[in-house]
């Protein structure tokens, strides 16, 4: 029987995920999922663990609508709130789109540049700010936070255990940064699916997940991996048009709860 064996969230874009045993889904996914980001502080350009591996040390802790909680080693923890309506708005760049969203204040900036090395700002995308998603997949009004392009990121647990066999060892699923993780499919099921139901959420399956050189980087140390594994084997099976996909993207239609073990159920 499918059921759903992994739930995570991240709060901020890049930085370290939450194990989950449940949350809820709102319009924009995993409620705070990818609700904060770090951005050059000159240019405003999102910062990833592309360029800084780095922010796979870096914690930030969901603390409802309130605020969050930076941590990383050898960093005092800080509590940072959600930015009210009077905060300065700041244009940032996350890929095309070039949306206007709150700045998190001076303390963020401050700790965020001294564990990154670098001059950064930290911001907070609200529902009401939230990005459209390409409408080639979504319907005008579908809306995505900080995450690259859509809510939802959703992996089998078996194709992850055949990665692992063809690269030689295990690997952590964290470094694919999936919100979902189902088990009792067969490997690379979730490619021919394109609607679910969760609980009592349906889902729509909507795209392939492209992945990137983040996927060599270890998610507890941060190292990257000599070999480039797993881009190394998924090229040699996975890759179509000139881009190599791992996962599926989904949308939620509409809101609700979700648990560890809950039966996933193909719709179609």
């Amino acid at each position: 029987m499918l059921h759903l064996s992994g739930l995570y969230r991240y709060p901020m874009k890049s930085a370290a995920g939450e194990a989950l045993s449940e949350a809820m889904l709102d319009d924009l996914g995993v409620q705070g999922d990818r609700r904060w980001m770090a951005v050059d502080a000159e240019t405003g350009r999102f910062l990833t663990q592309r360029l800084l591996p780095s922010m796979t040390q870096l914690n930030v802790r969901w603390q409802g609508h309130a605020y969050i909680v930076l941590s990383a080693p050898g960093m005092d923890e800080l509590q940072v709130a959600v930015p009210d309506e009077w905060a300065p708005l700041r244009p940032v760049t996350i890929w095309r789109d070039n949306p206007q969203v709150p700045d998190a204040g001076e303390a963020a900036a401050q700790w965020l540049s001294c564990w990154l090395k670098r001059p950064c700002r930290l911001v907070y995308i609200s529902a009401e700010r939230a990005r459209q998603i390409d409408t080639a997949y979504a319907q005008p009004g579908e809306r995505v936070a900080f995450a690259d392009g859509f809510p939802l990121l959703l992996i089998g647990q078996a194709s992850l255990e055949d990665l692992s066999a063809r690269v030689g060892r295990a690997l952590s699923m964290l470094r694919f940064r999936p919100n979902l993780v189902v088990n009792g499919s067969a490997a690379y099921a979730e490619d021919g699916w394109s609607r679910i139901r969760i609980g009592e959420v349906e889902f729509r399956v909507v795209k392939g997940c492209s992945r990137c050189i983040m996927t060599t980087l270890d998610p507890l140390t941060g190292e990257r991996s000599e070999d480039r594994e797993p881009l190394t084997s998924l090229r040699r099976y996975r890759e179509r048009d000139g881009e190599v996909y791992f996962g599926q993207n989904l949308i939620a239609c509409g809101g609700g709860r979700l648990a560890l073990d809950m039966p996933v159920e193909v719709l179609a």
